[in-house]
């Protein structure tokens, strides 16, 4: 692992941890959580990578896990099943929310600041009623490029995005991600036809959520 950069911007700290094992980063986030839920804290975006896992949200049907021996992580975030890997950028703002009731608010709070991140690379995404996470809409159908799921406990959240960057998409061919059958999945380096750093995008998504969470967080 990476050794871990840590700022302050405008009362929020971020975390850059680097590649991440995910127990390791679920260990330190509920950490944060419980700091932060007894206010000794500040709130906090953590934005990292992962080594290759998929992650099993509460809704997953055992019939919708890899069926190939794939280690399978189950964990108490909303959503389904999803994959994490080098190359796509996550993060999880732990932060006490003003309105912690407002869960689907939050959820379009951090797809709008990763709407703004694609637009940087003139990439137009949107969201789609009924449907979690940033898509590319266009005349070749909805891509997904970002997902998202997110728990709230004691007013503050935990897990929450995993945007695209230039990960190997062949890993979720091994899953319906997010339960979404009749979608693809998608990335900033595919979209643009070029290879794209996680260090590049980054810097951006940082700018972005720390102005989002600093509308909703309290």
């Amino acid at each position: 692992m990476a050794q871990p950069t840590t700022s302050s911007t405008d009362e929020i700290r971020v975390i850059h941890a680097g590649l991440v094992e995910y127990h390791s980063a679920l260990a330190t986030q509920r950490a944060i959580h419980s700091e932060i839920s007894q206010s000794t804290a500040a709130n906090t975006l953590m934005l990292l990578e992962h080594p290759s896992v998929y992650t099993a949200g509460r809704r997953t049907l055992d019939s919708e896990k890899p069926m190939d021996g794939t280690p399978v992580v189950d964990v108490d975030r909303g959503g389904k099943i999803t994959w994490h890997g080098p190359g796509q950028l996550v993060g999880y703002p732990i932060v006490r929310l003003a309105n912690p009731h407002e869960l689907v608010g939050f959820v379009r709070t951090i797809e709008a600041a990763l709407i703004k991140v694609c637009k940087e690379f003139g990439i137009t995404t949107q969201c789609i009623s009924k449907r979690s996470g940033v898509w590319v809409v266009d005349d070749r159908g909805e891509r997904k490029i970002a997902a998202i799921g997110i728990r709230v406990a004691k007013g503050v959240t935990m897990h929450g995005f995993a945007l695209n960057v230039n990960p190997d998409m062949s890993a979720f061919a091994q899953i319906i991600p997010c339960g979404i059958a009749d979608a693809e999945v998608t990335s900033l380096a595919k979209e643009l036809g070029r290879d794209i750093s996680v260090s590049e995008v980054a810097p951006l998504v940082q700018r972005h959520m720390i102005d989002a969470l600093g509308k909703v967080s309290a």
